[in-house]
């Protein structure tokens, strides 16, 4: 699997941060109350991210240290939920900012909403964080090429 790409993170974040205001702007418009996250929403992304760090450790340990072999199961299992945390984090960071600029661009603010969404992306920074640790955390080094010494070189492909 390969490593999640800044390019991708930065396009989930765009993404969320124009899907976001926009729908601010369209409930705003159409009268409706403009969505606020709670504020149990932001412990619980800080939480998920430090949990991936977490799940991530024993593989670190297993690879640092060389011992035992690692349970590929566990591990696979550990890189996709880092990986996919990292997407999610980067998505809801973009979102919460897209919330922010349409919260900070109305004539009147009110502050307690600007915090809880200033929450909501702090913990989507801890997601993204954490996902993208988790992830270093699983990578292995490549198998040694001395293994493939008896092996023939591969025929050139034609053109």
């Amino acid at each position: 699997m390969t490593r999640t790409r800044p390019g991708s993170l930065v396009l989930l974040g765009a993404i969320g941060l124009v899907i976001s205001a926009l729908a601010e702007l369209a409930l705003a418009a159409m009268g409706q109350p403009i969505i606020i996250p709670p504020l149990t929403l932001a412990l619980t992304l800080g939480v998920v991210g430090l949990l991936v760090i977490a799940l991530a450790w024993p593989v670190r340990k297993t690879v640092r240290g060389g011992d035992a072999k690692v349970d590929p199961f566990y591990a696979t299992r550990v890189l996709v939920f880092a990986k996919a945390s990292a997407f999610t984090g980067a998505l809801l960071f973009g979102a919460a900012l897209g919330a922010l600029v349409f919260l900070l661009s109305r004539s009147i603010v009110g502050l307690g909403s600007v915090w809880v969404v200033a929450a909501s992306a702090l913990g989507a920074i801890v997601l993204l964080i954490g996902g993208l640790i988790g992830e270093h955390f699983c990578r292995t080094n490549p198998p040694d090429e001395d293994d493939t010494d008896d092996a023939e070189p591969a025929a050139p492909a034609a053109h």
